[in-house]
């Protein structure tokens, strides 16, 4: 969980930093309409080759905590792919377990609709079990703590 002082709200880093391989930055959670269950947020991917953003519109999350919570206590892995997405599917994420241990999240970002002219992916790498939990709480933490 990263503190973004600039913005007075958290953001939360997924993948390695660093300039060649890829990693996401969620952040600027709202609730555009009050008290209204919409929540959007900016989630941007960066690496030496790519800088693409979009913003994401979920209703109170889309149970994207859960989804990744449920990855890791099933840390001695599944079969073939387990998938969700956000309301308007502008982000994506299919997750598989891997011999060793290791979950394999392909994240995609796509255009809001209805342009919808492109869409990226990129795949980040976690160990199952505590690594996956605690990726879990930090998207809690952030999906909960909203400043309208």
């Amino acid at each position: 969980m990263i503190d973004d002082d600039a913005s007075a709200s958290l953001a939360v880093r997924i993948g390695e930093p660093g300039p060649r391989p890829v990693h996401l930055l969620f952040s600027e959670p709202t609730r555009p309409y009050g008290d209204d269950p919409t929540l959007d947020f900016l989630v941007k991917a960066r690496g030496q080759w790519v800088s693409v953003e979009t913003l994401v519109r979920t209703w109170d999350g889309d149970g994207l905590d859960t989804f990744l919570s449920s990855l890791a206590e099933d840390f001695r892995g599944w079969e073939g792919a387990r998938t969700w997405r956000s309301l308007e599917h502008d982000l994506t994420l299919s997750a598989e377990h891997r011999t060793g241990g290791y979950v394999h999240l392909t994240w995609g970002i796509h255009d809001r609709p209805p342009s919808e002219e492109w869409h990226f992916r990129t795949t980040t790498v976690h160990p199952g079990g505590e690594e996956m939990r605690s990726l879990a709480a930090e998207v809690h933490t952030f999906l909960t703590n909203v400043h309208q």
